[in-house]
């Protein structure tokens, strides 16, 4: 969320005279946003326990991808947590922690897709669609508490980017499920897994590109006007 440090209602601003118009970003050092972030987390486990029972029975390559999103996301958040409040470099270097293993997720899911090609195992259409409908309400709500921060520094955003995307992927993984109860074929999984690899791989290469454009410039000692953060959240509370 680009703010103004003149005047916390308003999301951006032009300088009056004041001397404090510059945009800044929300850097998540809120009580608020704090608390938000720990249901996502508890959220995410939750995910994390039932769709990885579930993916491991249905045999399914997106369904793999989606545990490992919901435990990737449970740890990337919780370092999101500890980063708030810290200097800008510590909260880039977190995001570019983030980015790296969204874009390591992506390979291993790859990897998965592939193997599973080889063994030519068949998944099961119906416990996809309902574990992909299940992860999918869980992202819902979890996008609901998170999408007024869309716009926060690199720590904040990727966080609303990760939970978009499984939000995605979650529909996806649902219609996947229906393609294979439907051609009763295993290639529906398959495919949506190695796109999702891509849609991960491509998420985490905008992570990392703003979270070193934020790291390069706290390292110069004078940020870009976009990338300056401030501790204000967003809609004007602090």
């Amino acid at each position: 969320m680009v703010m103004s440090s003149c005047s916390p209602s308003a999301e951006t601003t032009t300088s009056s005279g004041c001397g404090c118009g510059e945009a800044v970003a929300f850097d998540g050092a809120s009580t608020a946003y704090k608390r938000i972030l720990g249901i996502v987390i508890v959220i995410n486990l939750l995910g994390f326990a039932v769709v990885g029972i579930g993916s491991w029975m249905a045999n399914s390559a997106s369904l793999a991808a989606n545990t490992l999103d919901f435990a990737a996301d449970a740890a990337t958040y919780a370092l999101s947590l500890w980063a708030i409040g810290r200097s800008v470099e510590v909260r880039s270097n977190a995001a570019l922690i983030k980015g790296a293993s969204l874009g390591a997720m992506a390979i291993g899911i790859l990897a998965f897709a592939i193997w599973r090609a080889i063994t030519a195992a068949e998944p099961d259409g119906g416990a996809i669609s309902g574990l992909g409908l299940f992860g999918a309400a869980a992202n819902l709500i979890a996008a609901a508490l998170l999408v007024r921060y869309r716009d926060g520094d690199a720590n904040v955003r990727s966080v609303w980017i990760c939970t978009r995307n499984d939000l995605i992927q979650c529909l996806a993984v649902a219609a996947t499920g229906a393609a294979v109860a439907l051609t009763q074929s295993r290639w529906p999984d398959l495919i949506v897994g190695a796109l999702l690899a891509a849609v991960f791989l491509k998420s985490s290469w905008q992570i990392i590109r703003q979270a070193r454009r934020e790291r390069r410039a706290a390292q110069d000692g004078a940020a870009p006007r976009e990338y300056i953060t401030h501790s204000i959240q967003p809609h004007g509370r602090v």
